[in-house]
């Protein structure tokens, strides 16, 4: 059926396929749950939804609901993971096609996986991937400005994340629950939504709490945890986890000794240990509140920064605004290549620099180069910061080139060759 569908979209009229656009993206999704059997029925899904987060509170869930002894199926931006089978996630989205989500179920279910822990995008909403997907628990993590000219506005984009509130509105299951951020903005539109079991999480859940640069200790259902990861937002990271976890009647004890092992999502403030005697992290930070937060985090150093941006081709609006960031908040810039697909990678960089008033940004195309010239310039209890990709597998050139990449690979490879064998 799928291959049917796509053979027409190529050879229907471009503008006669556009106006039918809703009706192809809803076939493909029928067709794949009706293919695999209606999997999501047989299993419990919970799915996390929002701008930022989404993947590091998709692997604490995971954590925690493993150390509680429940076999579980994962499928986010990082990699796919049924019981102790993986595999890296190397198709650059979240959600990938129809069929292969409603793949993933049926073999989870035959797995005998007891929950299947999803990310569900804007994108996928967009397309109608979240349609016939039968959804227990639906979090919703925080929203800002994103994939704006995708969506054609930010409305667009909230009713697209709203879209996926609605699915587990209509869902066939019992018992529904809602977790949402009420800290933020637009946490009670999710609230909203007429479902049994509605939970606010707020920062005041984790009262009294405590950051640093190395560590963070929260306080949840009366015990104090220390955990490993860094920064405000992986408080409400952890407590989204936490919030859903309770939901499941997983005691608080098993709670915490999961959180506490949690090392943090790969590319999301992913800290690169070679021996140095600086700090170089990864992430992913992809919007300007997520770029901020992260700086913010490590406001105490000093930092260079590795910048890019989200690529050619869209969200063109915020190349300056996410270098005014860095120019506010760190001491030495490096202005790099990301996804440039088919725009001049130039360009885009200079688009960024415009955004920088106090000081100089260095320019350095070649992303390897960039990335060894930061680590070459840093000194004793500095920071590295690389922003940008996070674990996306490739660089997106022109003509639909992929060059394969990774960021965490490329720092270790320059903090040996570079830091420790001149």
């Amino acid at each position: 059926m799928e291959t049917i569908l796509n053979i027409g979209r190529k050879i229907i009229p471009k503008k006669i396929f556009q106006t039918a656009q809703p009706v192809y993206h809803f076939l493909l999704a029928l067709s794949g749950a009706f293919y695999y059997k209606f999997p999501s029925q047989k299993i419990f899904v919970v799915a996390v939804t929002g701008t930022k987060g989404k993947t590091s509170v998709t692997e604490m869930i995971n954590e925690i609901l493993n150390e509680a002894g429940y076999k579980t199926a994962l499928l986010n931006t990082i990699h796919f993971k049924i019981g102790d089978k993986e595999e890296r996630n190397l198709f650059k989205m979240s959600m990938p096609g129809r069929f292969f989500i409603q793949r993933f179920l049926r073999n989870a279910v035959n797995a005998n996986c007891k929950y299947a822990v999803i990310e569900m995008t804007s994108e996928g909403a967009k397309q109608l991937r979240h349609k016939f997907i039968s959804l227990d628990t639906l979090i919703f993590t925080n929203i800002a400005p994103e994939h704006i000219e995708s969506h054609g506005s930010f409305e667009n984009y909230l009713n697209a994340k709203l879209k996926i509130a609605h699915s587990l509105e209509n869902s066939s299951k019992n018992n529904k629950t809602i977790i949402a951020n009420s800290d933020d903005e637009y946490g009670g539109k999710f609230l909203n939504i007429k479902v049994s079991n509605k939970i606010p999480l707020s920062l005041k859940d984790a009262e009294p709490y405590m950051l640093s640069e190395k560590f963070t200790e929260i306080t949840f259902d009366g015990l104090k945890m220390h955990l490993k990861i860094v920064g405000t937002f992986n408080i409400y990271n952890a407590l989204s986890a936490m919030k859903f976890a309770k939901s499941q009647n997983i005691d608080t004890m098993a709670i915490r000794s999961a959180v506490e092992k949690f090392e943090g999502a790969k590319g999301r403030v992913e800290r690169i240990e070679e021996g140095q005697n600086f700090t170089v992290i990864v992430d992913y930070a992809h919007t300007k509140e997520s770029l901020e937060a992260l700086y913010k985090a490590f406001d105490k150093s000093d930092k260079i920064c590795v910048l890019g941006n989200t690529g050619g081709g869209r969200d063109k609006w915020k190349r300056p605004d996410m270098a005014k960031i860095a120019d506010t908040h760190c001491n030495h810039t490096i202005l790099t290549n990301e996804d440039p697909y088919d725009e001049d990678p130039m360009q885009i960089i200079k688009e960024m620099a415009s955004g920088i008033k106090t000081h100089t940004p260095e320019i350095i195309l070649d992303r390897r180069e960039a990335i060894r010239r930061a680590l070459t310039l840093a000194k004793e209890n500095d920071i590295v910061l690389i922003t940008g990709k996070g674990t996306d597998p490739y660089i997106m050139e022109a003509k639909g080139k992929k060059t394969p990449w990774s960021d965490t690979q490329v720092a270790k490879e320059e903090l040996n060759k570079y830091i420790f064998k001149t």
